[in-house]
């Protein structure tokens, strides 16, 4: 199957029926479980300063993010066998029950110690949940409504972005880093409540798959390292933590295409499969959402604003890519769908560049009030196509039985997608050698450079469906 075919399969579907109230429940708790991980990527750093201040342990301030995002990784890649061991609605209330223990244990954090460790939990039940959301969707909605779903979960991921540094904020404003927290667990067990009522309870498999503990291994390492690249003093050492974790990729994927234990589904490995091309496609436009970790600086350094209104430009991208897939998951028809995928990537990179290209020193406000709609259009190309990506995953087999691997997957592709990126925004920021200008004009070109690339692995899975259909 290649990009598009799913459009061509099945009947129109609208936003009504999705929310309408036959799907309303299980749509809530698929969203709603993405949502929680996503927030919690940024909520803890507006959190940190006033929990450090109060708790101590500045020196682990970097280790917040790390903890959470290996976790995360980590989880998203064990989506498939907690499914076939616990069925639908038990994966999800393990799901929500890790997250909720996390979020509580961050809550009560006596010392920094316990707050990573409550992170580090928050990250395995936060990458259950994204996980799940995408491996699910194939029994609790009708495939019509796939395109819709996959569209509202990965809007979320927006969703988070933007709302995470805010409420973060908020709560370190009133003085209460510790709700905060508390919030996300009461978030996490009113989602969990509803579960058993709204989710078919899936078939449990008899067979128990062996964990891929060395494939496992690498993308733990992998992960590691290049969230320690983001925060390495020097140019030097953060492109070694880089160069260290692509090489630590590259043995995991050696590994996993002559191994029987694997994490990506046999299909991705299979010769003129599309399948690699749509995971590196999904990869490619995430890696550009890591620019929003910088654009607050650049904004403030270059354009003067103040941080909160800073700290809404970098949400910009994310807005757009919220926003934008909302419509594009009404598009049907293979051609229009497949010409979509190819298109996100350019319009991702060519915001980049204009923005990039719109970077001056002591900006005018005309020109700050410009990198705005810029900022959004760029997040626009990755709502074009990222449903219409995590569909061609999830349809990617007729089996019903193999179909939460390949969309489970996409929740793993886009996790590590975005910590890479955040650690390679830092290496180029450090290369601008003190200059904010050249920081900022090398992330922003040299983002428009990679997310480009999405273009050609996009027609790549599109040439590869059409050859696999005729033989």
């Amino acid at each position: 199957m290649t990009l598009g075919d799913n459009a061509v399969e099945t009947a129109p579907a609208s936003w009504r029926d999705l929310l309408g109230p036959r799907h309303l429940g299980a749509a809530i708790v698929l969203a709603g479980g993405v949502l929680v991980g996503a927030i919690n990527i940024y909520l803890a750093s507006s959190l940190l300063p006033t929990a450090v201040a109060d708790i101590g342990g500045a020196g682990f301030y970097a280790w917040n993010m790390t903890f959470y995002l290996v976790a995360m990784v980590i989880a998203t890649m064990l989506v498939s066998r907690v499914l076939s061991h616990w069925g639908n609605v038990g994966a999800y209330l393990l799901g929500f029950a890790v997250f909720l223990v996390g979020s509580l244990a961050c809550a009560v954090s006596p010392a920094m110690p316990v707050l990573l460790a409550g992170r580090g939990v928050q990250g395995l039940g936060a990458g259950l949940l994204s996980g799940l959301g995408f491996a699910v969707i194939h029994s609790a909605l009708p495939r019509r409504l796939w395109t819709r779903g996959n569209a509202l979960m990965s809007a979320m991921y927006g969703v988070g972005n933007f709302a995470g540094p805010a409420l973060g904020g908020l709560f370190a404003q009133l003085g209460s880093w510790r709700l905060a927290f508390v919030a996300m667990a009461v978030i996490a067990a009113v989602c969990a409540a509803i579960v058993p009522r709204v989710l078919p309870p899936g078939e449990r498999g008899t067979a128990r798959a062996p964990v891929p503990v060395v494939s496992l291994a690498l993308v733990t390492a992998a992960t590691a390292a290049v969230s320690l690249a983001g925060v390495l003093p020097g140019t030097a050492a953060m492109a070694a933590g880089v160069v260290v974790a692509l090489l630590l990729v590259a043995g995991f994927v050696a590994y996993e295409r002559r191994s029987e234990r694997r994490v990506f589904p046999r299909t991705t490995y299979r010769a003129g499969s599309p399948l690699k091309w749509v995971y590196l496609t999904i990869g490619l436009l995430t890696f550009g959402v890591a620019v929003e970790s910088f654009v607050p600086l650049f904004a403030q350094q270059l354009g003067g604003l103040p941080p909160l209104a800073a700290g809404l430009f970098g949400a910009a991208v994310s807005l757009g890519w919220s926003l934008t897939q909302l419509g594009s998951a009404s598009a049907t028809g293979r051609r229009a769908v497949r010409r979509l995928c190819v298109l996100g990537p350019l319009v991702l990179a060519l915001g980049f560049l204009v923005q990039g290209l719109l970077q001056r020193e002591a900006a005018p406000g005309w020109l700050v009030l410009a990198w705005l709609p810029v900022l959004f259009v760029a997040g626009a190309g990755i709502g074009l196509a990222y449903p219409h990506l995590s569909v061609a995953a999830m349809s990617s087999t007729r089996d019903p039985a193999e179909g939460s691997p390949p969309a489970a997957a996409v929740a793993t592709v886009t996790s590590l997608s975005i910590a890479f990126g955040t650690a390679v925004a830092g290496v180029l920021v450090n290369a601008g050698a003190g200059s904010m200008l050249a920081a900022a004009r090398y992330v922003l070109f040299g983002f428009a450079t990679v997310c480009a690339l999405g273009a050609l692995t996009a027609r790549a899975a599109n040439r590869s469906g059409g050859s696999s259909r005729a033989r």
